[in-house]
């Protein structure tokens, strides 16, 4: 084939070497992984105070159930008080539910993270997955705490005395749950791809957990079935012990501390406050743990 004189030719390329660029991934430390784990809880904190309709749609359920429905049934539940005011009996379980709403719904952005794809990048990141879902849960534990101290902080407008013990002893106990709750929370939004079942499962345990654990009526003489279901709710043993620290600071005769405030009892021992909290905590802990174990076997 000829080509025309004098017209410059061009150089023929017989091969060419692309550079490599060598990308260094920082090797694991104690460090990285405690720094993954304060990325993730921060965002969580971040996405909470961006929410403001979900700090105030959060708190109408336990609202109503202890202002209305308290203050509707105070005039039938009169007589089996003692003259205490059914929204002071009914407090304790309404922080419980405030600071389990928030909770759960704090677990429920693994579902969002995982519709909208940031979950994958997450799970592609350097660190163990086992920080990611450390972050997840103390996050979520966190952002329910703020919930709860809303809720302790109109105590008094139900007849609760701020006594600094209490309050402290109240917090510890609602940090706990908040604890445990969201581990909860994570261990169920794991193996979940949409956020419709997510909701649907929610009020399916949420509500039977609430309703069992005695946050609206006494744990003594109940029917032995409903006996049963409340000794294995773990709400319970939050409940009761928020409940006992309330009414030891309260001025109340002996009669309705004995009918309102019996406390939980195995087989006839009463169960000790300690041991109450030290079961949310290792309630907790087992769930914490089954949830990073199905997020690290997670594709």
């Amino acid at each position: 084939m000829s080509t025309t004189t004098g017209a410059p030719t061009q150089p023929e390329i017989v091969g060419t070497q692309t550079p490599i660029v060598r990308v260094s991934v920082p090797r694991r430390s104690l460090r990285s992984e405690l720094r993954a784990i304060k990325v993730v809880w921060r965002r969580e904190l971040i996405r909470y105070r961006a929410d403001r309709l979900r700090m105030v749609t959060t708190l109408v359920q336990p609202f109503l159930f202890l202002f209305v429905l308290g203050t509707g049934l105070q005039a039938v539940a009169a007589a089996g008080t003692h003259g205490v005011n059914l929204k002071t009996f009914i407090y304790p379980g309404i922080l419980c539910i405030a600071v389990m709403f928030t909770a759960m719904f704090s677990a429920a952005s693994i579902v969002w993270d995982r519709e909208f794809g940031f979950l994958r990048e997450m799970m592609v990141a350097p660190v163990r997955r086992s920080s990611i879902v450390i972050g997840k849960v103390i996050g979520g534990a966190t952002v329910a705490s703020f919930q709860g101290v809303i809720v302790i902080a109109l105590a008094g407008a139900v007849g609760v005395p701020y006594k600094p013990l209490m309050i402290l002893g109240i917090f510890i106990l609602q940090l706990l749950l908040a604890f445990a709750i969201t581990a909860f929370g994570v261990m169920i939004a794991v193996r979940i791809k949409q956020m419709q079942s997510f909701m649907g499962v929610m009020q399916m345990i949420v509500m039977p957990m609430f309703f069992i654990s005695g946050a609206l009526f006494p744990v003594a003489n109940l029917p032995g079935w409903l006996t049963v279901l409340n000794r294995i709710d773990p709400l319970t043993y939050a409940v009761d012990p928020m409940r006992r620290l309330v009414f030891n600071h309260l001025d109340i005769s002996t009669a309705a501390r004995q009918a309102l405030d019996p406390g939980v009892t195995w087989f006839g021992w009463h169960v000790p406050a300690l041991l109450e909290a030290a079961m949310i905590v290792a309630l907790g802990l087992v769930m914490l743990g089954v949830a990073i174990w199905e997020f690290s076997s997670t594709e």
